[in-house]
């Protein structure tokens, strides 16, 4: 949409001056052009991989410790066999 602004300048000596801008709504940015939509499309777009990318890294965290906590475990039902079998040669060597 186009807007007229009319600036008249009368002189002293009673000359006249009119000045007339006209100013096109959709060339200054003001509307139609989509380079708002698209700075947001854009913004959105780096959330949700911003979203993506840390979701990954939790993740994989998470992964990492749940491995640990089963070698854990691991390494105490080995310790309990060993402990066991030390015990079962203690009686046999008490029966003897």
């Amino acid at each position: 949409m186009a807007e007229d602004h009319i600036t008249t300048i009368t002189s002293p000596d009673g000359t006249t001056k009119s000045t007339t801008f006209v100013t096109d709504s959709a060339r200054s940015g003001g509307g139609g052009t989509g380079g708002g939509w698209i700075l947001g499309f854009v913004a959105v777009l780096a959330l949700g991989f911003g979203i993506f990318y840390f979701t990954n890294i939790s993740g994989s965290e998470s992964a990492k410790d749940n491995a640990v906590a089963a070698a854990a475990r691991d390494v105490g039902v080995a310790a309990q066999s060993v402990g066991d079998a030390a015990k079962d040669a203690a009686d046999a060597v008490k029966r003897q």
